[in-house]
């Protein structure tokens, strides 16, 4: 009877565990001028309880296709969807309309990358998790109040019963994501779709909603679709990993073999294109992606003379509440007391986490936002007390190039008009010379100037960020602020106009502010890095004084936070998501010089 009972056990332990999702033979159509285009080709895949499949591929290649497929997301009248969506043993493209929401929330949540356009505006984030508990769960408004406290308990928002109370504007970019996780996992479900939902984020909220998403797998069982281009976050997270390539599937296997030895030519092309930390190392210059992993020939760090713009003691606040006469009762101070000087031809990096006071300081020095105090000079003239009008010729001079390409273009207007319109107005050229103009810089940056008449939304998210880097060069500028411009592009495309920055430098001696996140495209690009914390540089020298032997421990913090393809597990929970305790207080603070050019912000 034993050995029976023995024998059975062992054979139920060997049985597979049944998917939680099959999808098989998934095929998506979208209708264009009177003709259906294939974008999804026959994808099929499954996923597990408590694993973790991560979809990757450059824009384009049907990831957030295929997962809003899944949800049956897609708009009847433009998409056409095929094969066979299978979760707990039902098709889900057979269940009629009206059995949709009962899936959606209850057993499938979805995470998108922009929580700001998925959370309505004018409603308390309390009040709308909530909701998905009152509908799906048949809870009382109190219990659903109390259980929205513990949800945001869960996903690691403080003061969570006061915090429910805030509208989305109020949170900050981490926070509206774990709200978003929140109302994701509020019925429990069995299945999680994530779809780019770390990409806009730096890089320690980053490790924190990977640290969550891996803490609520251990304790739901949950299985995750998770769609990424970051490969640094699949090596950290994923179980298993599926390429896609133009809809279709180019290769899937486990993650750790798979990232280690691909066996398909794109794949290797796409780990390829991944900054990594410490390629840079024995380089004083930055370094093109195209150039290979071997220092660059020639070249030499920028002449210190004479700085192109010094920044001394700047000084940006905003107020945060006013009395009934409009007066400020209350400031937050963005960006306290900073100071730098930036040379022709160098790049000086910003780095620092969401609310450090990086894109504050590239508006402040440009005037886009006016500064409480301090000095801004560029070419040794002193910008403020400027008038508009005495401050043009110097804005011709200082361009800044935007994070988000599509809401810097006006979609009414051509790419050709949009690149004339600054020439226009400056009056650098006339007539049939601004057509010749607009069509030489889209050469410049790698397009064709065919192209002039089309409009942004006929561009892929690329080459509308190579338009926007065109109009900045429309002006002949001398100083460019790019302000996250490589952030939210894939790891080809990224690299692409990386390089084109770097190419660009070379060839015009333009010096470069460039803020970002983004360490290992930092140190790439870099010749000096500024590390800012609650506004303040708390350190700044060299990139390889910096990347190398950085001394402060907010700067050791970001790098140990920076996902690794190379990093053979995953960081301990908790290891780069939390900020480690130092000093720190408000106003002007002492540098040390640790090494020559090497300043670390004194302690107390």
């Amino acid at each position: 009877m034993s050995e029976t009972i023995l024998q059975t056990s062992v054979v139920a332990a060997a049985e597979p565990v049944a998917p939680v999702l099959t999808v098989q033979d998934l095929r998506v159509e979208f209708r264009h001028g009177g003709r259906w285009t294939p974008v999804v080709r026959g994808v099929s895949f499954d996923i597990r309880p408590a694993e973790t499949l991560a979809v990757v591929g450059e824009s384009g290649s049907g990831k957030s296709v295929t997962a809003l497929s899944i949800m049956r997301l897609l708009p009847k009248r433009t998409a056409r969807i095929g094969g066979r969506v299978e979760l707990a043993g039902r098709n889900l493209l057979d269940l009629p309309e009206p059995a949709l929401p009962s899936v959606r929330g209850r057993e499938v949540g979805m995470i998108f990358q922009e929580p700001m356009t998925s959370l309505n505006p004018v409603m308390p984030i309390g009040q709308q998790i909530g909701e998905t508990l009152r509908i799906h769960q048949k809870m009382s408004a109190r219990a659903a109040d109390a259980e929205v406290v513990r949800l945001l308990d869960r996903v690691r928002i403080p003061d969570a019963r006061r915090r429910r109370l805030d509208y989305p504007h109020r949170l900050s970019g981490g926070m509206r994501q774990r709200a978003m996780i929140a109302a994701a996992i509020a019925c429990r479900p069995k299945l999680l779709i994530a779809d780019e939902p770390t990409t806009a984020l730096d890089v320690t909220i980053q490790a924190q909603i990977l640290d969550l998403l891996r803490d609520l797998q251990d304790e739901m069982g949950v299985a995750l679709l998770f769609i990424t281009h970051d490969m640094g976050v699949v090596a950290q997270l994923a179980d298993r990993v599926m390429v896609m390539r133009h809809g279709q599937i180019v290769e899937q296997g486990q993650a750790a073999s798979l990232l280690a030895a691909p066996s398909q030519a794109y794949t290797k092309a796409l780990l390829a294109a991944v900054p990594r930390l410490g390629d840079m190392a024995g380089s004083t210059t930055p370094r093109r992606f195209a150039d290979g992993a071997q220092p660059a020939q020639g070249g030499e760090a920028p002449a210190q003379g004479r700085p192109l713009l010094t920044v001394e003691d700047l000084v940006t606040r905003f107020p945060a509440r006013r009395n009934w006469r409009g007066r400020r009762t209350a400031e937050v101070v963005a960006v306290d007391h900073v100071s730098f000087d930036l040379h022709e031809g160098e790049t000086l990096a910003i780095v620092g986490e969401s609310g450090s006071g990086k894109s504050t300081t590239g508006r402040s020095i440009l005037r886009l936002i006016e500064p409480y105090s301090g000095s801004v000079r560029f070419a040794g003239q002193t910008l403020a007390g400027l008038d508009e009008v005495a401050l043009r010729p110097f804005r011709q001079r200082m361009q800044m190039i935007f994070q988000d390409p599509f809401g810097s273009l006006d979609p009414r207007q051509t790419i050709g008009s949009a690149l004339a319109e600054p020439i226009r107005l400056h009056g650098l050229a006339r007539g049939r010379q601004i057509r010749e103009r607009t069509a030489e810089l889209l050469v410049r940056v790698g397009l064709d100037a065919a192209h002039l008449d089309r409009y942004p939304h006929q561009f892929s998210g690329g080459q509308r960020q190579r338009i926007c880097i065109a109009r900045a060069l429309a002006l002949e500028p001398r100083l460019l602020i790019a302000d996250e411009a490589v952030s939210a592009l894939d790891v080809s495309v990224k690299a692409r106009i990386v390089d084109l920055l770097i190419d660009l430098q070379q060839q015009l001696g333009i010096a470069c502010l460039f803020i970002s996140h983004d360490m290992a495209v930092v140190e790439r690009i870099s010749h000096r890095i500024a590390v800012m914390y609650r506004g303040q540089i708390v350190e700044i020298g060299s990139r390889a004084q910096i990347m190398e032997t950085p001394q402060h421990p907010y700067t050791r913090h970001l790098l140990n936070a920076v996902p690794s393809l190379t990093r053979a597990a995953p960081l301990p929970r908790g290891a780069a998501g939390f900020m480690p305790d130092f000093p720190f207080r408000p106003g002007p603070r002492p540098r040390l010089e640790v090494a020559p050019g090497h300043f670390v912000q004194a302690s107390d």
